[in-house]
């Protein structure tokens, strides 16, 4: 049954004061920019699929109104109550976005015919809606363009709700995007998808009841839509800074940013409004070093250098700067301002972790003890919503040093459950242990309480005292992060300890993404769901061909590992496929029964049965695997 919230603690409380009474709230230049525009909203705002199904509500965030009440962060609320403001909203004549319709914005700049549509949402459903809210109070323009800033989900997956495969292969509407956008979109959804998502759905709080003890957002925005996730490759590739493109009278000049909030990221100005699209880069609130969701840790001093560059070559006449989360900042003097604060936040978090390194600090110390300088402290964009000064300061330390912190006592430690058996005896039994952790509870000390508790589940899962106490600690660790992120793993956490797992609600390796894969990558993500020691004496060879660009390709299995090659093979394989690129995919998404290959047109000649064989030795991941419990 649904668990009951507990009250806040004393301790939370008074830290939840202590930031109300230090921050500047007096401030309200955001509230004013959030609404500056407005021109109509979707009332009321549940979308939902073809079959019924509501994919996006934003009504159930009508909460957040007025003070934060004890058991939400102030700032959090503050920022969740910006990110809940929902509707069409014009940024300069000619350029509109709707914000508040999923976990990003989608943009539309109006041309000479049509509208190019900038960043179409999460999914096909919410990006649909949007359009027609657009086009309520906008007019009936054609989609003449779609443009891609980077290859994360929000920023593509909705394609389909603005525009068809059919328009972009004819020609009619141009899929623009950075190079390299379709490996990195598909590798990163699909490699390591099923592990991501799960953690996605802590991250998002998917599992939360959306209250004021429950999920208030991510900070970014407020949560993700569940609806189609869809997928359209590029047309038309930027390889460079200062490329320049024209759709449908649309003047565009880019800026590359790779490795910077995504590995393939482009930032746009559009000369003729004098606007900027600052794509991720810079927004308003810390970005992640590292997505908690887990992923490559990205380059701040990269990121932090860009944004130099991007002032060098805007700032001189961007009057507004806009992007794919929150809401924009207008005047060229507040632009700059914004800019080079958001660089120089990236910059001191690098530069000043790598200072502790060598002085040979590790990453939870300088994470525990750095601090911003007082004007970003103190500047609403740079605080901690989405990436936090804590956990970005350890992914800075990650990417420079590694997992290992230089101690020999960490070098080869026992797992966790091990690692919780021995900490249960040490402490006189999971009993005592939780006593302890009692008292640690009540003083207030959470982030202690968590990790002793953590220890007795492990080592005694069925231990209620242990799981209820420890459900109740991160509750509070909940209420007091001013991180969305945090805020919802650590309440995602107590929901999987008294209601148990929860499951992945929002699959981004949808059928469009793995319809995308280069046919290496889709070996490769064949190659991962290989179960190693099972196949340690299973030797195969499979041919596949493809016959509508020339290529042909042997796959060979030995030793528990699946390679491949592209150069020519001696001898005959044990099966050949002879299919189309377009085609392959089936491979992943419908399996290696004959029947289904059939289905899709792949022939096969040779021995079948090695296909049988191949897919008895496939151990796909699992979307409900334990977080907080063993």
């Amino acid at each position: 049954m649904p668990m009951t919230p507990k009250p806040v603690s004393p301790t939370v409380a008074g830290q939840n004061q202590a930031l109300l009474n230090s921050l500047p709230f007096s401030d309200t230049q955001d509230f004013e920019d959030a609404k500056r525009g407005f021109l109509g909203k979707r009332a009321p705002s549940a979308i939902t699929n073809a079959e019924g199904t509501v994919v996006w509500d934003n009504d159930t965030y009508d909460f957040l109104r007025g003070d934060a009440p004890d058991t939400a962060n102030p700032s959090l609320w503050r920022q969740s109550t910006l990110n809940a403001i929902q509707g069409l909203f014009e940024v300069v004549p000619g350029i509109y976005q709707v914000r508040g319709f999923d976990l990003s914005n989608v943009t539309f700049i109006e041309g000479e015919t049509g509208v190019l549509v900038l960043d179409p949402l999460v999914t096909q459903e919410t990006a649909a809606a949007a359009l027609a809210l657009y086009r309520e109070h906008r007019g009936e323009r054609p989609v003449t363009g779609v443009l891609y800033t980077h290859p994360h989900v929000d920023h593509f997956g909705g394609v389909r709700g603005v525009t068809t495969q059919e328009d972009a292969d004819a020609g009619r509407v141009p899929v623009i995007a950075p190079a390299e956008f379709t490996e990195h979109a598909v590798s990163e959804n699909v490699y390591a998808g099923t592990a991501m998502s799960r953690r996605s759905a802590y991250m998002f709080g998917a599992a939360l009841a959306r209250s004021p003890h429950g999920a208030l957002g991510t900070g970014l925005a407020q949560t993700v839509a569940t609806g189609n996730i869809t997928l359209i490759a590029p047309t038309l590739d930027i390889t460079e800074t200062g490329q320049t493109e024209t759709v449908d009278g649309v003047r565009m000049v880019f800026q590359m940013a790779p490795g910077t909030e995504a590995p393939a990221e482009v930032l746009v100005y559009f000369p003729d409004h004098k606007a900027l699209c600052a794509a991720e880069d810079a927004t308003h609130t810390l970005h992640n070093l590292l997505t908690l969701r887990g992923a490559l840790v990205r380059d701040p001093h990269a990121w932090s250098n860009y944004l130099t560059e991007t002032i060098d070559l805007f700032g001189g006449e961007a009057e507004v700067v806009f992007a794919s989360h929150h809401w924009p900042t207008w005047g060229n003097e507040r632009v700059v301002t914004f800019l080079s604060e958001q660089r120089d936040l990236y910059a001191y978090l690098h530069d000043q972790c790598l200072r502790l390194i060598n002085k040979g600090w590790t990453g939870i110390e300088i994470a525990e003890e750095l601090k911003l300088p007082p004007v970003l402290e103190q500047a609403w964009h740079a605080r901690g919503y989405y990436g936090s000064v804590s956990h970005n300061l350890k992914a800075i330390y990650q990417r420079y040093m590694g997992w290992y912190d230089g101690n020999p006592a960490h070098l080869w430690q026992h797992p966790p459950v091990e690692q919780g058996k021995r900490y249960v005896e040490l402490g006189g039994g999971a009993d005592a242990v939780v006593e302890k952790a009692r008292v640690a509870f009540e003083a207030g000390d959470f982030r202690w309480s968590a990790e002793i508790l953590s220890h007795v589940v492990f080592a005694q899962p069925d231990h209620t005292a242990a799981r209820e106490l420890l459900a109740g600690t991160f509750e509070q660790l909940g209420y007091g992060a001013e991180n969305g992120v945090w805020r919802n793993i650590y309440l995602s956490g107590a929901t999987e300890l008294r209601e148990g797992k929860f499951g992945t609600p929002t699959v981004s390796a949808s059928a469009d993404v793995i319809s995308a894969l280069t046919p290496e990558m889709l070996f490769d993500a064949i190659a991962i769901q290989i179960d190693g020691p099972k196949a340690w004496d299973e030797k195969l060879t499979i041919d596949v061909v493809l016959t509508d660009t020339g290529r042909r390709y042997r796959l060979r299995l030995a030793n528990g590992a699946l390679t491949y090659s592209p150069a020519a093979q001696r001898g005959d394989a044990d099966v050949t496929l002879a299919t189309t690129a377009r085609a392959l995919p089936v491979l992943a998404t419908g399996g290696l029964r004959a029947d289904s290959l059939a289905k899709a047109g792949i022939e096969v000649t040779g021995d079948a049965s090695v296909l049988s064989r191949l897919a008895g030795l496939l151990d796909p991941g699992d979307p409900d695997f334990s977080i907080v419990t063993p």
